[in-house]
């Protein structure tokens, strides 16, 4: 079983700061696992054998000159994680090491402490934590139970490197109460911590700003959407569940819209919780043996236009470029063959609702179950 600390600090940032310290010291320094396989070096060559690094690791010993070269073990809580191999060129070779040891160490706490704050943000979406465990984490965690957060997802449906998560923290202002972690190749979940007078237009601007930091085009391949501000620890996970939610309504019924709040889902969130098998009854209850989508793209644009100018029969003649006639010969024929005459407010909204359920079955259709 990977033991937790392994992996946290990668290959690459241990040797971005045995880089730097050789740019400060002037000598050379290798970090190897136990068992001697080189993770970073600055040595041009080789300069320790698997069998030196083994036979040092399981040593008394906590410094050791070895070939030529200073050995040093580095822990982390009691717990040897690596082997560091010092040039023994240059004055004072121990106290370099030491101090080399000490960073690493630095890296190390860091970098646990952040895996550890990712583990309990997971697990707090998750809903895989007690009331209790959740003010006892976060207690040691450092992390505040009772302030005002929001959960944003940003999806795409193309793999595209957003760079580290870190780079998205930066743009939120790289705030300590804001956690950024990742679910897959194309989600990740924004935590963000919010100040008292925050309020949804905000949250709005903000989730824009995301989008347009990332430089992420308007083509319907990437999503952001966020649940609603919930004011203690523990109901982070329904704001997450808001946002996962948003973005699959958003997707069925608002798929122009870039960002996507819970908040603005409306009659979409209703009928995206009904069973599929009452949808069909409902579709044939109203429609018969015909369906919405029978119907040709012309008297499916003059519905949808008479809907977004609310019912106005003159206002939506001239937005068609139709005389008025023409607008109402149309909808006469729709009542004959549906029974709904969308100029009354009953028959609009049964009709309204029947696109939409149309849509829902249409999208539940294409998810693989």
């Amino acid at each position: 079983m990977m033991k937790e600390g392994e992996n946290m600090i990668s290959n690459q940032i241990l040797q971005n700061t045995l880089d730097g310290l050789k740019g400060i010291s002037r000598s050379d320094f290798c970090v190897t696992d136990m068992e001697g396989k080189v993770l970073a070096t600055t040595f041009s060559g080789s300069v320790c054998g698997q069998e030196e690094v083994s036979a040092f690791a399981n040593s008394q010993a906590d410094s050791q000159v070895v070939k030529g070269n200073q050995y040093f073990k580095i822990y982390d809580d009691h717990q040897l994680e690596y082997v560091l191999v010092v040039s023994s060129a240059g004055d004072d070779v121990y106290t370099l090491g030491k101090l080399v040891v000490f960073q690493i160490q630095g890296l190390l706490t860091a970098y646990k402490e952040r895996f550890n704050k990712d583990n309990f943000i997971k697990n707090l979406l998750l809903d895989n934590l007690l009331l209790v465990d959740i003010h006892n984490r976060a207690k040691k965690l450092h992390i505040e139970v009772d302030v005002r957060r929001v959960v944003y997802i940003l999806e795409s449906s193309q793999d595209k490197d957003y760079g580290s998560l870190e780079n998205i923290k930066n743009l939120l202002g790289g705030k300590p109460g804001d956690f950024v972690t990742a679910v897959d190749e194309k989600n990740i979940i924004i935590v963000k911590e919010l100040a008292p007078s925050d309020g949804y237009p905000q949250l709005e601007k903000t989730a824009n700003n995301i989008l347009a930091a990332l430089g992420v085009e308007k083509d319907g391949t990437t999503h952001i959407a966020y649940g609603t501000i919930v004011k203690e620890l523990k109901e982070v996970s329904r704001s997450y569940k808001e946002a996962k939610m948003a973005l699959d309504v958003g997707k069925i019924f608002f798929g122009e819209r870039d960002v996507i709040a819970y908040s603005s889902l409306g009659i979409g969130r209703l009928i995206y919780q009904l069973p599929i098998p009452l949808c069909k009854m409902f579709i044939r209850e109203i429609f018969d043996t015909h369906s919405p989508d029978d119907f040709d793209e012309e008297t499916l644009t003059t519905i949808n236009k008479f809907f977004e100018n609310s019912l106005n029969v003159s206002e939506t003649s001239r937005q068609l470029y139709i005389h008025r006639n023409t607008l109402v010969y149309r909808l006469d024929k729709l009542q004959k063959s549906t029974g709904l005459d969308l100029r009354v407010f009953e028959d609009a909204i049964t009709f309204k609702i029947a696109l939409m359920v149309v849509k829902y079955m249409k999208y539940m259709e294409t998810l693989d179950y």
